[in-house]
């Protein structure tokens, strides 16, 4: 196990290395840090998401932190970073002082601390934050101090306690903890219930007869009290992750809930419908009366967490009493191992189809993200100027994978020959591929909240695109949006802004974006395997436009929110900047026009709107979107051929019909919104 644990430290540095690749800058080497950990952390479970925030001043130091959506979880984040592959020992001594120094920042915070901070920064931000959180929101509940290192941590049990009147909980990630948590094949840490050492006992429940192997299910009436202190213990982990996201979509506690918890707590099992729940293994025992669970391996809600985060907190913020509360439960046990992945998301969807965030499956394991692997094995990249060597872009559908691919190589000089095959640089996971589509397709907003809530939107908006199978030139097209997104990274770093760097970052590719009306030649990008000198000047001046429009939210409000609206990106968009936006990777071109819809029905008033619309849109204008959608590989195969059908159709003399005008400006609507201007 030494070993394989040294090698896991020497990758996960080397990986830092890459994504540091500025020499001497050491702080920024323990912030790639930190946001390694916060991808590993969030995946894992253990938080919703987090932003990357290093601040270090006389007996103070943060390095990351993450709210809930509704605003009553404060997550911080503090680092013990060595910097050194081979992991040395942390004591409990300096474990304690990384917790003092994080808890000395949370307490100056609810005093004011942010009024001696560079409104700037995002220190200044994330302080701000927490003094708003704690006095004029007033929504904080709770507080979870996460201590993160590189190396091997030396502690004792970390009892929960209160700061300030919080209460707080400790948490240790060490090198060795989540190497057993990646090495394991698990997503996150399993959750292990036994109800021997929780109020009330084993719960009494009914068995149901399986009709095959691969389920069982119980039948259970649990206490609120001992609900509500296992989501006191566990917290949002408690919650499948599709579940965990439509509670941060819905944000606030149910009233309905809430009123019969504080007002007719008797009736409560008459008027909730529970929770359902998901388990690797249960331990049964039998009762005078029949049988009980004692324990339950891995307990997952997959639908009820909106009546048990209720339940914790009118407990918590109302002082409810919960004794006369009993809520029931079906826990489905899996029994065959293989199926868990495939069985659970089902649960998880059809439990909760009534809600459409529900319905979208965040599973690395859904076709589009298996196909993309299969490519990511399969395609070689052009070679680099100067050399003669071919390499792939790796794609990480699942956290590890690349780890375990050189592992198998069983030699040092094999696991060289995978290393110059598939550079570090040309790894990428799923929620990086989110970032860089959701740039590209001018949705900054929604890259700068979170890598998490990012990939959820994405994938949203993904089943929404239905029979599209991802293809050679989708792939082609991604690498060099990456590409294009690590070159902006680069030059964003090298420019020294003192924060927000990754806002600027996803705001500056998708101000290309839309400038160029996506016209950035990807196939150029991918072919040429960089980023042209011309386009990388522009990159430098867009972003330093976008940074002085971020930095300067209206009535001085909070730089991070205001990232993450809507009305940021709007701001950013409308900037005019002189900037030159033409040269070789610009595209442009015409496509050959085909045949379209000649639906003949009478239109309503609505649809004659829409015919109107068509017709005011000369026919040069469509060949035109289409030839654009093809070169930028926006819209589907069949908008493309729709949109130069209408322009040849006009160009006849034509008036469009009702059943051609209402898909036309769906795809002008569309085309615009990417930046197309006719």
């Amino acid at each position: 196990m030494q070993r394989t644990l040294d090698q896991f430290a020497t990758d996960l540095h080397a990986e830092i290395e890459n994504l540091a690749q500025i020499e001497d800058y050491e702080s920024f080497r323990e912030e790639q840090f930190i946001e390694l950990m916060i991808s590993y952390l969030s995946e894992a479970g253990e938080i919703d998401d987090g932003t990357v925030c290093f601040h270090k001043s006389r007996g103070m130091k943060v390095n990351g932190y993450n709210v809930s959506a509704d605003g009553e979880c404060l997550d911080l984040i503090v680092a013990v970073y060595g910097g050194n592959p081979e992991p040395g020992s942390v004591p409990q001594s300096e474990v304690s002082r990384a917790f003092k120094l994080v808890t000395t920042f949370f307490e100056n915070s609810l005093t004011g601390y942010h009024t001696r901070l560079e409104e700037s920064s995002p220190v200044f931000d994330l302080s701000l934050r927490i003094h708003n959180l704690a006095h004029e929101e007033d929504t904080l509940v709770r507080l979870r101090l996460f201590l993160v290192t590189d190396g091997l941590a030396k502690t004792g049990r970390l009892n929960s306690g209160e700061i300030s009147g919080f209460p707080v909980s400790y948490h240790v990630w060490d090198i060795e903890r989540l190497y057993r948590l990646l090495s394991s094949g698990d997503e996150r840490e399993k959750i292990v219930i036994d109800f021997a050492g929780v109020d009330g006992g084993p719960v009494p429940c009914l068995s149901v007869p399986a009709a095959d192997d691969r389920c069982t299910t119980y039948l259970a009436a649990i206490p609120g009290e001992t609900l509500c202190a296992l989501y006191a213990e566990h917290g949002p982990r408690l919650l499948e992750r599709n579940v965990r996201s439509f509670l941060q979509a819905r944000g606030k506690v149910n009233s309905g809930i809430r009123k019969t918890i504080n007002e007719e707590p008797a009736m409560f099992l008459a008027y909730n419908n529970g929770i359902s729940a998901t388990a690797d293994d249960v331990e049964i025992i039998s009762l005078p009366d029949g049988i009980a669970i004692r324990s339950i391996d891995d307990l997952q809600i997959v639908n009820g967490g909106q009546t048990t985060a209720s339940l914790y907190h009118a407990w918590r913020k109302d002082k409810a009493d919960l004794s006369k509360i009993t809520v029931q439960m079906k826990l489905n046990v899996i029994g065959d191992e293989s199926l868990v992945e495939e069985v659970v998301p089902r649960i998880c969807q059809f439990a909760n189809s009534q809600n459409r965030v529900n319905t979208a499956d965040f599973s690395a394991n859904d076709p589009f993200h298996r196909k993309i692997e299969e490519l990511s094995r399969t395609m070689w990249a052009p070679a680099v100027e100067g050399t003669h060597r071919q390499t792939r872009w790796f794609y990480e559908r699942a956290r590890g994978q690349f780890a375990d691919a050189k592992g198998r190589e069983g030699t040092p000089a094999r696991r060289r020959a995978f290393e110059a095959m598939h550079p570090n640089s040309q790894k990428f996971t799923k929620t990086d591929l989110a970032k860089f589509e959701n740039s590209w397709m001018q949705l900054p907003h929604h890259v700068s909240r979170g890598a998490q809530k990012n990939f959820q939107e994405f994938t949203i908006r993904l089943k929404e695109r239905t029979a599209f199978e991802p293809d050679q030139e989708y792939f082609r097209h991604l690498a060099a949006k990456a590409i294009l997104f690590r070159h902006i990274e680069k030059i964003v770093r090298s420019e020294g802004y003192p924060g927000y760097r990754a806002n600027i970052v996803t705001y500056t590719l998708a101000w290309l974006s839309h400038a160029t009306a996506q016209r950035i030649d990807l196939d150029l990008i991918w072919r040429e395997q960089a980023v042209r000198p011309d386009l990388t000047a522009a990159i430098g001046t867009v972003a330093k436009a976008m940074y002085e429009v971020i930095i300067a939210p209206p009535s001085q409000g909070n730089v991070t929110e205001w990232c993450k609206q809507k009305k940021c990106w709007k701001a950013c968009k409308s900037v005019e900047i002189d900037v030159q936006l033409k040269g070789e990777w610009l595209l442009s071109g015409r496509r050959k026009p085909t045949n379209v819809d000649k639906g003949t029905e009478a239109p309503n008033p609505k649809e004659a709107g829409d015919i109107a619309r068509v017709k005011a849109v000369p026919p040069e204008t469509w060949f035109t979107l289409a030839a654009w959608a093809k070169d930028t590989g926006n819209l589907n195969n069949w908008q493309r051929k729709f949109a130069y059908g209408i322009g040849t159709w006009l160009g006849g003399g034509r008036e469009p019909t009702r059943k051609q005008a209402r898909p036309a400006c769906d795809i002008l609507d569309e085309a615009q919104r990417l930046g197309f201007k006719p």
